[in-house]
């Protein structure tokens, strides 16, 4: 390369270096929205308020959290991809965007391509729940049940390629069962079908199900991760209850434009990072049956693409087809 075209270069990749890190300084210079890809009153809403305030106190500008359901959370999450990658319009997702890609034939996004990490904020287990007339008081003996009668048993999901269904699918490869897939189009309705005995089972965050465990409307029979749910200290763990495998965790994390200045990036991880390691963070997302997990930006992405090919993976063996 000549040596004027060489220094032409270089000055270019200073100028650059020198742009991000001014734009760096100056961010943010107006209000951020955080986009939440569900309606209210979701798992994913009070994440998200969580979040807002303090984040919005840190960065002394207001962050607004912005509400677009639709499309299983495809349409908020479009708009996230879409939007001028300056760090001022965000996504606050959970783990479905892992599964998403491969149980969903056609996504108007790419999750490698479209999106930048940020962090994880919160992490949260699963419940295995069952309603009362189901005659399995445990793991094992739901597993016996289900052996004994092949595709009886029916769990209900938040939709085709939820984690829920994924959730189940695992659970069917590694117990050696056979189960029916029953989906609806939100956590809601699944819930309300669960309590009125039109299906047997299903999988989710705590707080939803908490106060019906409570009345004995709904029995917990495990819970996925490595420990027990402090507020429900006698559910065992699935590998507690011999399927160390099923151990699926519903997260929720931040992500922006792909083309987001590095340093825009860096300073938003930072600033939430500083959040979530307050006390009163902490215990908030404990309230919601969650706990507080910090991941960098490549952590994250690390994070979501081995979810993606786990996920992936579920799918192929249970040859559950794409949406």
């Amino acid at each position: 390369m000549p040596r004027k075209n060489l220094h032409s270069l270089l000055a270019s990749v200073a100028a650059c270096l020198l742009a991000a890190g001014v734009a760096a300084q100056s961010y943010p210079d107006r209000p951020i929205k955080l986009v939440v890809p569900y309606p209210p009153g979701g798992s994913t809403d009070p994440v998200a308020r969580l979040l807002a305030a303090d984040v919005a106190t840190r960065l002394s500008q207001p962050v607004v959290v912005d509400n677009k359901p639709g499309a299983a959370g495809s349409i908020g999450t479009e708009f996230v991809a879409k939007a001028a990658p300056d760090g001022h319009t965000l996504l606050l997702h959970t783990s479905v965007i892992a599964t998403d890609p491969t149980f969903k034939k056609t996504l108007p996004y790419s999750v490698k391509q479209d999106l930048a990490p940020i962090t994880l904020t919160v992490n949260g287990p699963y419940l295995l729940v069952v309603n009362p007339t189901l005659p399995a008081k445990n793991v094992a003996e739901l597993i016996a049940y289900a052996k004994a009668n092949p595709g009886k048993l029916t769990y209900a999901s938040s939709g085709n390629g939820s984690l829920q269904h994924a959730t189940g699918a695992m659970l069917e490869q590694q117990a050696g069962i056979q189960m029916t897939h029953i989906p609806y189009k939100g956590t809601g309705p699944a819930l309300q079908d669960l309590l009125g005995a039109q299906v047997d089972l299903t999988f989710g965050t705590p707080p939803p199900f908490m106060p019906h465990i409570a009345s004995g409307k709904l029995h917990a029979l495990a819970v996925t991760g490595s420990t027990r749910v402090a507020s429900l200290p006698d559910i065992p763990t699935t590998a507690e209850a011999g399927l160390p495998k099923l151990n699926p965790t519903s997260w929720f994390a931040v992500f922006a434009p792909a083309a987001t200045p590095k340093p825009v990036i860096d300073k938003l991880a930072a600033e939430i990072g500083r959040v979530m390691a307050t006390p009163e963070f902490k215990k908030k997302a404990a309230d919601l049956g969650a706990a507080a997990d910090y991941l960098s930006p490549a952590q994250l992405g690390e994070l979501a693409q081995t979810d993606l090919a786990r996920w992936a993976e579920v799918a192929k063996a249970s040859k559950i087809v794409a949406d």
